[in-house]
C-alpha cells in the first residue's frame, strides 16, 4: 500500500513539473498575411486614339467697317456686323502619355490631337453712311470657316476607381481659319456705284482648356468623353474696292472686316494603349 501511494504521488510531481515545463515554452503561432499588393498603375504608358464630336462658335460676329469718299464731297463711313456662327463637325486624332504615380490616384499626362472641321459660318450685312445730301448704303457678305484645329496640352487626373479616370486639361491651340468679304456700295442720288472682295487665310495660335472622363473599359482599351474651349484670337482683312465709286474722285474706297476664332468643343473619343501594368501577384 505504501509502495502505490508513492507511485502516484510520484506521477503526480511529474505531471506538474511537467505542465509547468509547456507552460513556460514559447508559443508558436502562424505569421501573419502579407499585405495586399499595390494597385497596379494601369495608366502608366503611351496611347493612340481616334475622336470625333461637334464645335460651335462662341463670338459670331463678323465687323465691317468701309471708308468711301464721293470727290470732293467729303468722307463717309460706314459700319455693319454680320452674324456668322461657326458650327460644324469635328473628328481626328490623338496621342500622348501618361504617368501613374506608384501606389497613388494621381496621373499626370501629355497629349496632342489634330482634327479636321466642316465648320463654317455664312452672314450678311448693310450699313447707311451719309455726307451732306449724299447718302452711301454699303452691304457686305461675309463668311468664315475653321479648316483643322491641333492642341498640345498638359493633363492632370485622378482616378475615382482604379479604371475610372476625371482630368483637366490646357495647353495650346492652333488652327486653320479662312474669311473672305465680298461688298458693293450704293451712293444716291448720283446713282454711282463701287464693290470689291477680300480675304483672310492662315493658321493662327492661341489657347485651350477643358476637362474630361476616361474609362480603360479593357486591358489596353479606354473611352474618353471630353470637352474643350477653344481661343484662337482675331483674324484682320481689307476689301478694296475693284470698281471704285468715286468714278475718278480723290478719296479712300475700301473696307476693313474682323472676327474672333475661339468656340467649344464636345467630342467622344477610344484609345489604345500600348504599356498597360500587368495584375497584381496574389501569395497565397
Amino acid at each position: 500500500m505504501k509502495n502505490h501511494l508513492s507511485s502516484i504521488s510520484v506521477l503526480a510531481l511529474l505531471m506538474a513539473s511537467g505542465s509547468a515545463f509547456a507552460a513556460d515554452l514559447p508559443s508558436h503561432k502562424a505569421p501573419p498575411p502579407p499585405p495586399p499588393p499595390p494597385a497596379p498603375a494601369l495608366w502608366t504608358g503611351c496611347y493612340v486614339g481616334l475622336n470625333a464630336g461637334w464645335t460651335w462658335g462662341d463670338h459670331n460676329q463678323i465687323s465691317n467697317q468701309s471708308i468711301d469718299s464721293e470727290g470732293a464731297t467729303g468722307l463717309t463711313t460706314t459700319y455693319a456686323v454680320a452674324n456668322a456662327p461657326l458650327d460644324g463637325f469635328i473628328g481626328g486624332g490623338q496621342a500622348g502619355c501618361n504617368y501613374q504615380f506608384p501606389g497613388s490616384s494621381f496621373v499626370l499626362g501629355l497629349e496632342t490631337d489634330i482634327q479636321g472641321t466642316t465648320a463654317s459660318g455664312h452672314g450678311a450685312a448693310a450699313g447707311l453712311g451719309a455726307v451732306g445730301p449724299n447718302a452711301l448704303l454699303t452691304v457686305f457678305d461675309n463668311h468664315r470657316t475653321l479648316d483643322y484645329l491641333g492642341t498640345v496640352r498638359g493633363r492632370v487626373g485622378f482616378l475615382i476607381t482604379p479604371t475610372l479616370e476625371i482630368y483637366g486639361t490646357g495647353g495650346l491651340a492652333y488652327g486653320g481659319v479662312t474669311a473672305n468679304t465680298s461688298a458693293f456700295s450704293f451712293w444716291s442720288p448720283f446713282g454711282q456705284f463701287g464693290g470689291g472682295a477680300g480675304n483672310f487665310s492662315g493658321t493662327l495660335a492661341g489657347w485651350t482648356a477643358g476637362a474630361g472622363v476616361e474609362w480603360m473599359f479593357m486591358p489596353n482599351w479606354s473611352a474618353k468623353a471630353e470637352y474643350l474651349h477653344y481661343d484662337l484670337g482675331h483674324a484682320n482683312w481689307t476689301t478694296s474696292w475693284l470698281v471704285p465709286g468715286n468714278f475718278g474722285g480723290v478719296g479712300a474706297n475700301f473696307a476693313v472686316s474682323r472676327t474672333t476664332f475661339d468656340g467649344n468643343i464636345v467630342r467622344l473619343g477610344v484609345n489604345y494603349h500600348f504599356n498597360v501594368a500587368p495584375p497584381p501577384m496574389i501569395q497565397y
